[in-house]
């Protein structure tokens, strides 16, 4: 029995441990699976499908000013080229993106 409570001590502060670090990669696994083909994984716009498709770097002015409100919108709805994910990310999942798109643009 005590192995057992020991073992589910160690499992459960293992999670506890995990859980923050998941949470905050998970909007930069996000957009390295499903928006640096297109934004470069800076975001700076640099790959030859952004090239193409005349991506603008999120360190543009243009970009650096809308609001986190613009960007999910954008995000969900799609906007010129950029199809919407919407209907592929869930609410929170587009938020965690944004929130690391807006790292990208501090760098």
């Amino acid at each position: 029995m005590t192995k057992q409570v020991r073992f589910a001590s160690v499992l459960l502060a293992a999670i506890c441990f995990a859980l923050p670090t998941l949470a905050q990669n998970s909007g930069e696994a996000i957009y390295k699976q499903r928006c640096a083909m297109c934004h470069g994984p800076d975001g700076l716009a640099g790959t030859p499908t952004a090239k193409m498709m005349k991506v603008e770097s999120f360190k543009a002015p243009s970009i650096v000013k809308e609001s986190d409100a613009e960007l999910i919108a954008t995000t969900k709805k799609g906007k010129g080229k950029m199809p919407e994910f919407g209907t592929k990310l869930s609410d929170s999942q587009i938020k965690e993106v944004i929130a690391y798109v807006r790292t990208l643009q501090k760098k």
